[in-house]
C-alpha cells in the first residue's frame, strides 16, 4: 500500500502534485496494484500486442490470445487475465509478458527498459514485489516518455495521449483523469 509520503516523494521527482499521480493510479487500476489476495499483481493481457510481437503466428490457432486488432471482448478480468497470460506464455513467454499491462499503473511489460529495469524479468519481479516498485516504475516511465510536464500542467489529454496512445479519447481517459485529480486535490486542500 502506498502512503502519502510515497506520493509526495514521487511528486517531487516529477515536479507535480501528489494528486496528479493519485489520479493516474485511480484511473489505471482503481487505486490498487494487486488483486484481492494482495500478492498477485493486476494485469490486463493485450491480445493485439501479443499478435504484433509474435508476427500473428497464433492468430488462427489461439484467437482468444492473439488478435490482429484490439478487441475489448477478449478481456476476462481478475485472475482470469493471469490464466490468459499463462496460456500465452506457454506459446511465447517473452512476448506474453511484454503484452500485459502490470500493476498499479498498468505499464506494459514491453516498457521494462523505460521503467529503469535491466531486463524484462526484473520488471516482472518488481510487479510482484510491492506497490512501491510499481510507483518507481511509473516515475521512471513518465520521465523517460517526457510526460512529467503534462502532469505539472494538468494537461490530461496530453498525458493520456503519451501514456495510453491515441485511443485514449475512445475511453475518455483524459476526462476520467481530470475528475480523479479534482477529487484528490479537494481532499488535499481539506486536509
Amino acid at each position: 500500500m502506498l502512503t502519502a509520503a510515497d506520493y509526495r516523494r514521487a511528486a517531487e521527482f516529477l515536479g507535480c502534485e501528489p494528486a496528479a499521480i493519485q489520479a493516474v493510479d485511480r484511473v489505471e487500476s482503481g487505486g490498487s496494484g494487486f488483486l484481492r489476495d494482495g500478492m498477485t499483481p493486476k494485469i490486463l493481457f493485450e491480445a493485439h500486442l501479443f499478435a504484433r510481437l509474435t508476427g500473428g503466428r497464433f492468430n488462427e490457432s489461439h484467437p482468444h490470445l492473439s488478435s490482429p486488432n484490439w478487441n475489448r471482448s477478449l478481456y476476462k478480468g481478475g485472475l482470469a487475465e493471469h490464466d490468459r497470460l499463462k496460456e500465452a506464455a506457454d506459446l511465447d513467454r517473452s512476448a506474453a509478458l511484454q503484452s500485459a499491462s502490470w500493476g498499479r499503473y498498468q505499464i506494459l511489460g514491453s516498457n521494462w527498459r523505460e521503467c529503469g529495469f535491466p531486463n524484462l524479468q526484473a520488471f516482472i519481479n518488481a510487479m510482484y514485489q510491492s506497490e512501491s516498485a510499481h510507483l518507481y516504475a511509473f516515475v521512471a516511465f513518465v520521465r523517460h516518455r517526457g510526460l512529467a510536464d503534462e502532469l505539472q500542467r494538468k494537461d490530461w489529454a496530453g498525458f493520456a495521449r503519451g501514456y495510453n496512445g491515441p485511443g485514449y479519447l475512445q475511453n475518455k481517459y483524459d476526462t476520467k483523469l481530470a475528475q480523479a485529480y479534482a477529487q484528490y486535490a479537494r481532499e488535499a486542500q481539506a486536509a
